[in-house]
């Protein structure tokens, strides 16, 4: 079993940076793919961001080149680095583990955190 809290998320104003953290225990996170979701009201949960086990890294359109993912093995956590944020980025954003390689559907993870509320303001 791997438990993932996340922590991190707040109020910021569009344009502004943020980063999220999620960290594990009961298993080393580095045996698994990491990815972030996000969901907003009313919505289906969305793929973010992810970095496979061997340390490749991915994200979805709507974030590339404005979200970072990274891995901090020693602390067992994978964290978001999101700049220039966007009112469109206001959601819940959840971290998920996965033993896959590549993996950016909800069904491919197996361990989910509870979420951290991130709100942009225009």
């Amino acid at each position: 079993q791997v438990k993932l809290v996340e922590s991190g998320g707040a109020l910021v104003q569009a344009g502004g940076s943020l980063r999220t953290s999620c960290e594990a225990s009961g298993r080393t996170l580095s045996s698994y793919s990491v990815g972030w979701f996000r969901q907003a009201p009313g919505n289906a949960r969305e793929f973010v961001a992810a970095v496979a086990y061997n340390g490749d890294t991915y994200y979805a359109d709507s974030v590339k080149g404005r979200f970072t993912m990274f891995r901090d093995n020693a602390k067992n956590a994978v964290y978001l680095q999101m700049d220039s944020l966007k009112p469109e980025d206001t959601a819940v954003y959840y971290c998920a583990a996965s033993p896959l390689a590549r993996p950016r559907t909800t069904n491919e993870y197996d361990y989910w955190g509870q979420g951290t509320q991130v709100t942009v303001s225009s």
